[in-house]
Parts: C-alpha cells; sequence; structure tokens
C-alpha cells in the first residue's frame, strides 16, 4: 500500500497529502483510492472492529496531487459539506503551464459545459443549456525562459469540472502535462497541485489552512526558484 502522509488529524478531521495519480475514491479501476487507504490507516491506528466511517467531502482528478480533507465524524462530513456549498471552503493551486504572461495577475470568468460522455468540459456561449459560470483568479510566480513555462497560483471562486485545466487552456496556457487539454508534456504527469485548503473547523469553528507543495523534480523543478514558505 502507499505511503499516507497525515498534515493533521483531531476526533473530527483528518487531513492529508494525496499523491498524483491515486483516486479519490474507488473506481473502476479498481486502483488503491484515498478514501480506503485512510480508513485503513484508521482501522489500524485505533484498532477499530468493522467498518470505519469516512466522509468524502471533495475530490482531486485522478492526476493531481495535493491536499484534502476527509470527515472522521457524519456531522463533520454535513458540516464540511455545506462549508463546500457556501463557499467557504477555499482551496488554490499550483500550475506549470505553457507560455508567458502579457498580465502577472489576472482573472478568468468562462462559462462551461460538461460533455458527459467524453468526460470533459469546455469553454462554450452562456446561452447554451447547462452551461455553468467558471471563475478563477491567476497570479504568475515564476517564468523559465529556457522552456518557455510559467509557474501560476490559481485561486478557484467556483468548482467546476476540469475548470483550472480549460479555462487556463482556453486562453492558451495548457497546463503541461494535461493529456487531455494540454498541447505540450503528452504522457509527462500533469503540473497541477492542490498546494492550500483552507476550512472552518466543523465544530470549534477556527479557521484552519492547511498547505503541502509537490517535490521540486522535473517540471516542478521551476519551483526551486520559490522561497515556498512566501507562496
Amino acid at each position: 500500500m502507499e505511503h499516507l502522509e497525515v498534515l493533521y488529524e483531531d476526533n473530527h478531521i483528518i487531513v492529508v497529502k494525496k499523491q498524483p495519480n491515486i483516486p479519490s475514491q474507488a473506481d473502476k479501476t479498481e486502483d488503491i483510492d484515498m478514501l480506503t487507504m485512510i480508513k485503513s490507516y484508521l482501522k489500524e491506528k485505533y484498532n477499530k472492529p468493522g467498518n470505519v466511517y469516512l466522509g468524502l467531502v471533495h475530490r482531486l482528478d485522478r492526476p493531481v496531487g495535493g491536499v484534502m480533507v476527509f470527515a472522521k465524524t457524519s456531522k463533520a462530513a454535513s458540516r464540511l459539506s455545506d462549508q463546500v456549498r457556501e463557499k467557504v471552503f477555499k482551496k488554490k493551486y499550483l500550475a506549470v503551464v505553457d507560455g508567458t504572461f502579457e498580465n502577472k495577475v489576472g482573472t478568468l470568468e468562462d462559462y462551461l459545459y460538461k460533455d458527459e460522455r467524453n468526460n470533459m468540459s469546455k469553454v462554450v456561449n452562456k446561452e447554451k443549456k447547462n452551461a455553468k459560470l467558471a471563475k478563477l483568479d491567476y497570479e504568475v510566480l515564476a517564468y523559465n525562459e529556457v522552456k518557455n513555462l510559467s509557474l501560476v497560483k490559481v485561486n478557484l471562486h467556483t468548482g467546476r469540472h476540469h475548470q483550472i485545466r480549460v479555462q487556463l487552456a482556453n486562453v492558451g496556457h495548457s497546463i503541461f502535462g494535461d493529456q487531455k487539454y494540454g498541447t505540450r508534456g503528452k504522457g509527462k504527469q500533469i503540473a497541477l497541485w492542490a498546494y492550500e485548503l483552507t476550512i472552518q473547523h466543523p465544530v470549534s469553528k477556527e479557521e484552519m489552512t492547511f498547505k503541502c507543495f509537490p517535490e521540486s523534480v522535473g517540471t516542478w523543478c521551476i519551483l526551486k526558484e520559490l522561497e515556498l514558505n512566501k507562496i
């Protein structure tokens, strides 16, 4: 079994670092998934008989790594799910993308349509049936002139299907290694990482922020130029 890296744990929640290519929950591949891994960890750590309760509150796409929170009680799961709906729950991402930006800081606002059959989303006219508003802010943190790649920080305002991948590709800055929407890095690991998560604790109501970063190797070598504690 994959090693589980726990960032925080109490009686109500557990926050972990999801490695790329592990599903958030079981899928048709039957590969090991985060929900199963954490349940096994809790069962072993606390010597629990029978089934262990663990609530899946949010997901990360399978190829994407980063910070995730899971609920250890149904009450915590319900309250965290409410936070997702009410946008109290905040996620920030890092992405290595193609090209250089004219504006170092900006906002992208589009309408997205999800093609269920192909499991892809695309930017469409807002009049299209089932189109949903997608909004994000970005900030360019670094640029590698030799490779013509930019490192951007992304703050999501909405949580649409493949949102970051689609919106950045739509303005000519597809994510390196994106097999569905990308132009570069075919066969490579997608350079998208959920590095920061802010929640309100489901019981104490305290605002809590958790961070984790990818290893500064491969495409992520661009991180070496930065002091990560300043991101």
